[in-house]
């Protein structure tokens, strides 16, 4: 048993460490949105590939693999049955409507979060200074110590 939940766990790492072009796409602009979304998130047997875990809300992108698939039915009917909304989208749609998409998911999670909270998007770090890492240092680094007897 813990080995197949460590082969799933890897298996979102590797869909996670290779998205493809669409999923690229829409994920620069939904890790901006708040309340947050999570890449190919593990839900059970299943890999979600955008999940926000506080509107319970899964955006799928899917390619031309998926038209009329079974599984995809049952998977998104055990899902609304654990509580999950799932919406979905082609890899076209992403690629030719990318600000629609956004729109529709904004709306979607808008519907499903606690009255009084909004949906937002997190402001750019563009411009601003990074934070020095570690102790801050006056001067130049260092210089290792000198070996007994001279150099060789």
């Amino acid at each position: 048993m813990a080995s197949e939940a460590r082969r799933r766990l890897h298996f979102a790492r590797a869909l996670r460490n290779n998205p493809t072009p669409a999923e690229e796409r829409l994920w620069r602009v939904l890790s901006s949105v708040r309340p947050r979304f999570t890449r190919q998130l593990l839900l059970g047997p299943f890999v979600a590939d955008f999940a926000c875990r506080r509107a319970r809300l899964i955006a799928e992108v899917d390619g031309a693999q998926h038209l009329e698939n079974e599984r995809d039915a049952q998977r998104t009917a055990a899902l609304e049955t654990d509580g999950w909304r799932v919406v979905r989208f082609w890899n076209s749609e992403v690629s030719e409507n990318l600000d629609g998409v956004i729109e529709a998911i904004v709306a979607a999670v808008s519907v499903r979060i606690p009255c009084g909270e909004e949906v937002g998007f997190a402001a750019s770090r563009a411009g601003r200074g990074r934070k020095p890492r570690g102790r801050n240092k006056q001067g130049p680094p260092l210089a290792p110590p000198a070996r007994p007897g001279g150099e060789e």
